[in-house]
């Protein structure tokens, strides 16, 4: 076997149908972590034959006194089974970065470990898993733990929404707290527009706070990915739209009661307290739905033309849609743009022909409670499975260089650096 240079169209038609493929391994993620102080090369490994058994994009860059720190993102494109492969492979890795001065290289491969409900319970497990892990420990790969929450360089843990049915079948499968308040968001007047590359700067001021990359990760994003590949979409409030729902609510619940005001006059005792206690919950609602109505009017008074209160980013691959991340502005939480968002891309895509939906990050930890359970309820509640992928692992050239790395101080400002 030997390690071949390949170009970047190249690698792109061996990595898009690879087992393992997706986004991160391909010449787009390539330029654009370029433009943010990494080195990208794209390499082929070819058997005896010279077919080519397998790929990677590798990222690095210079950390401290001329050292070096490499990555594949999302692992190796190579079959891990392969026990002779992979020692193989790695012993030729080896000798080609420990010339120049790197100290190890990392992989985070997308081998599913387990699939499982919003409870954590087991769906499906790879029976391959422990195999796997054996080969790469007797290749000397350092195993970095399954970890349940986020201390690796990418999630471990995904939400997937596979797309098995209609919109309508993928509805009732939502939870209950998912579908009210997407339910709400639709009466609230919350309207879906699709964005383009000049909208990146009212974007990035919802997701700002989330993540500490600046706008311009954002602006190159849409300028090294393919114009068809990444796409925004945002949440504005139809202000009159809003009104005229609030105005029918109001108006709607105020008959009722004036209905059940009658039928208590009417009553006799055996039915009273039934009617009595439907009232009191009908002067509840219409006390809410004046305040939302009050709500709605002021709100078309400031912003007659609307008020765009959330956003999304997305990247679309190998038949799915990815969500790379979304936010909205809190003083609007409570219109739940964020719920209508995801729904809204669920419809378009299912009805497209797309295969899955990948929500992005959630936690392993899915029985007691922490400051994530948020998350994980959000987006499981989709009616998506969680897909535990097997972790992240170094392997060291330089053993005396990495030990130095991981001295605390070191290791967050190489953090820093490569995060």
């Amino acid at each position: 076997m030997k390690i071949i240079t390949m170009e970047k169209d190249a690698f792109d038609n061996y990595a898009k149908t690879h087992r393992y493929r997706n986004f991160y391994q391909s010449s787009a993620y390539g330029d654009l972590m370029s433009e943010y102080g990494f080195n990208a090369h794209y390499l082929g490994f070819v058997d005896n034959s010279n077919e080519l058994i397998g790929a990677t994009l590798i990222l690095y860059k210079d950390i401290f006194l001329g050292f070096k720190y490499a990555y594949a993102p999302r692992g190796y494109l190579i079959d891990y089974t392969n026990s002779n492969l992979i020692i193989e492979l790695t012993s030729k890795i080896k000798k080609l970065l420990f010339k120049q001065k790197f100290i190890y290289i990392k992989i985070d491969p997308l081998i599913p470990c387990s699939t499982r409900d919003e409870q954590g319970n087991i769906l499906s497990y790879n029976s391959e898993i422990n195999n796997i892990l054996e080969i790469l420990k007797k290749a000397n790969y350092v195993h970095k733990g399954f970890n349940q929450y986020f201390e690796n360089m990418k999630p471990r843990w995904n939400a997937y929404l596979n797309f098995t049915t209609n919109n309508n079948n993928l509805f009732k499968e939502f939870s209950k707290q998912i579908r009210t308040k997407i339910r709400k968001a639709e009466r609230n007047g919350i309207e879906i527009y699709l964005g383009n590359k000049e909208d990146i700067p009212k974007f990035y001021e919802f997701i700002k706070k989330k993540h500490r990359r600046p706008l311009s990760y954002y602006q190159t994003l849409f300028n090294t990915f393919p114009p068809d590949m990444v796409e925004l979409y945002f949440a504005r409030v139809n202000s009159e739209k809003y009104v005229i729902n609030a105005k029918n609510q109001y108006e709607t619940e105020t008959i009722r009661n004036e209905e059940l005001n009658q039928a208590i006059q009417n009553a006799n005792g055996k039915d009273i307290r039934k009617i009595l206690n439907e009232k009191m919950e009908s002067d509840k609602l219409l006390t809410a739905y004046k305040t939302e109505l009050l709500t709605a009017t002021k709100l078309l008074q400031l912003h007659p033309e609307g008020v765009t209160v959330g956003a999304i980013c997305i990247i679309k691959y190998d038949q799915g849609i990815n969500l790379l991340i979304d936010g909205y502005n809190p003083t609007y939480s409570r219109f739940n743009s964020n719920y209508l968002l995801k729904w809204y891309l669920i419809k378009k895509y299912n009805n497209l022909g797309y295969q899955y939906f990948n929500l992005n990050a959630i936690t392993g930890e899915f029985n007691k409670p922490n400051k994530y359970s948020g998350l994980n309820e959000s987006k499981l509640g989709f009616g998506a499975t969680a897909t535990e992928y097997i972790g992240e692992f170094d392997y060291i050239i330089n053993h005396l260089m990495y030990k130095i790395c991981e001295f605390k101080p070191i290791r967050k400002s190489i953090q820093k650096k490569v995060g």
